[in-house]
């Protein structure tokens, strides 16, 4: 489905983002896993190439504009294109509003927020030239809902869709898409470490009474990301068992 496209994952080392890279690499992309993690890389790299895939790991940190632009120029002096972008690279540092500190929220916004604004601004160029592209950013349904203790990781969520929606209308005459995927409650390592009590409260918020799966999440950008989603963007596509209507 994607033989031939060169597809970049930002926050691939674990989760999510490793899933992402994976499920690209298994539709025929080439692909270019960014994170800070240069072990974990290496391994998701390996494991790509072991399956008959081709892939490339650049370490860096997306939210330094000097990394950002290192890992759009690396991709097009590798594989001379890019045709998906994914900004995926994200993190937390929970608190509650009135106790949390500067430099929480700066950390979360300049990771989530910025660096998905500086990847997409280095990769929009080349696909504008190239006249076709697909950006697909990776909110949370807490970035539509909003949740108690995360008041800077909902606003840089919140944010990432405000920004796909301008990016969408700016580069449509470019033949260049932009979308944004919200996951609800997706099977991860912090789920993995949950208490049955804690599991059971979070289900009992799903309509489908179950948790999400990354592949779940890792389906949807396969869509986006293929020729099938071409008349597609400035779109929300929620992942979330009907958490949020």
């Amino acid at each position: 489905m994607l033989s031939d496209k060169v597809a970049i994952v930002t926050g691939a080392s674990r989760g999510i983002g490793r899933v992402l890279a994976l499920a690209l690499a298994g539709q025929g992309a080439k692909v270019v896993v960014s994170a800070r993690n240069a072990e974990a890389l290496e391994t998701l790299t390996a494991e790509i190439k072991a399956q008959g895939g081709d892939a490339l790991a650049v370490v860096g940190d997306v939210a330094l504009d000097a990394d950002a632009n290192n890992l759009i120029g690396q991709a097009i002096a590798i594989y001379g294109k890019i045709d998906i972008l994914v900004n995926n690279a994200g993190i937390t540092r929970d608190g509650l509003l009135l106790r949390m500190k500067s430099d929480d929220w700066y950390a979360v916004l300049d990771t989530n927020l910025k660096g998905a604004f500086l990847c997409t601004r280095a990769v929009a160029k080349f696909m504008s030239k190239q006249r076709s592209g697909r950006i697909i950013n990776m909110s949370s349904v807490v970035g539509e809902m909003g949740n108690a203790g995360q008041a800077n990781y909902c606003a840089s969520k919140a944010g990432l869709i405000g920004l796909t929606k301008s990016v969408a209308r700016e580069l449509a005459r470019r033949n260049v898409t932009a979308n944004v995927i919200t996951p609800g409650f997706i099977v991860t390592d912090m789920t993995e470490n949950m208490t049955d009590k804690a599991r059971e409260a979070m289900t009992e918020q799903i309509p489908l009474g179950r948790l999400g799966e990354p592949e779940d999440v890792a389906n949807a950008v396969l869509f986006l990301a293929s020729d099938q989603s071409s008349y597609i963007t400035g779109q929300v596509l929620g992942v979330n068992g009907g958490m949020y209507m």
